[in-house]
């Protein structure tokens, strides 16, 4: 009877399991895309806030459009303080506590991806036509 048991119990945590695989369970709410973006006097902004990582860390945005991508800060002291853009040759450090604005141009079809300094918090901006 205990074996039984047992075995049901494995059987409903397997089972479980593969409906959460199924729907995508590797997916965090931090990489679902959000409305993060705005559109102000004809620039294009997505707010990203910088602490213990990016979140959110997809966002999606607009291509052709002259955008300007705002970290929030709020007493952030981690590497996500530290942002860098290799295919923009952008780095800069963030305040502990702030928005920092760094205009990236007009986004072209595809996507930006970005990291903290150390490359250990990556996020993403993906530009739809």
């Amino acid at each position: 009877m205990k074996a039984t048991i047992i075995s049901i119990v494995v059987a409903v945590i397997l089972i479980g399991g593969a409906f959460v695989l199924a729907r995508g369970g590797d997916n965090d709410a931090s990489t679902v895309p959000t409305n993060n973006v705005t559109i102000v006097d004809g620039k294009q902004i997505i707010e990203i806030n910088a602490k213990g990582g990016y979140q959110p860390r997809k966002s999606i945005a607009k291509a052709g459009i002259p955008t300007i991508i705002r970290f929030n800060t709020k007493g952030t002291f981690d590497c996500s303080s530290s942002v860098r853009i290799p295919s923009l040759n952008i780095s800069k450090l963030l305040p502990q506590s702030g928005a920092t604005d760094i205009d990236i141009g007009s986004g072209q079809l595809g996507t930006l991806q970005g990291s903290c300094g150390m490359g250990m918090y990556p996020f993403e901006v993906e530009f739809q036509s």
